[in-house]
């Protein structure tokens, strides 16, 4: 597998506005938000999309969720609410193949999303 943007921030290779990392993850603001706040968990080992997981890597995606979480209490944007999205190849919109999570939030959400 290529390297991605993604990793690319992992090693520090190309600047990101980091909000928080642990020895598993890495998080940090959208260059495109859509919302106010709008954050990319990432987990740092590469795994292009969610297909791809296997169940070795559960604990792992467990920890975007907790992070996530975290994140959003970090923010404010908790108690209003937010979205946690993760898009699944290209007719869902993933356009960095290496997994993440998106945290957004500041704003209200309409459903149907668009």
């Amino acid at each position: 597998m290529a390297e991605s943007i993604f990793t690319k921030i992992i090693n520090r290779e190309i600047p990101a506005e980091i909000v928080y990392e642990t020895e598993d993850l890495i998080a940090f603001d959208d260059i495109s938000p859509q919302a106010p706040h709008h954050v990319l968990v990432v987990p740092k080992k590469p795994i292009p999309t969610i297909n791809d997981m296997e169940e070795a890597d559960a604990e792992l995606i467990g920890k975007l969720f907790i992070a996530a979480k975290k994140i959003a209490s970090e923010r404010g944007i908790a108690e209003k609410g937010y979205r946690m999205v993760i898009n699944c190849n290209a007719d869902a919109q993933q356009t960095v193949f290496h997994i993440h999570l998106h945290v957004i939030g500041g704003r209200k959400f309409t459903w149907p999303p668009g």
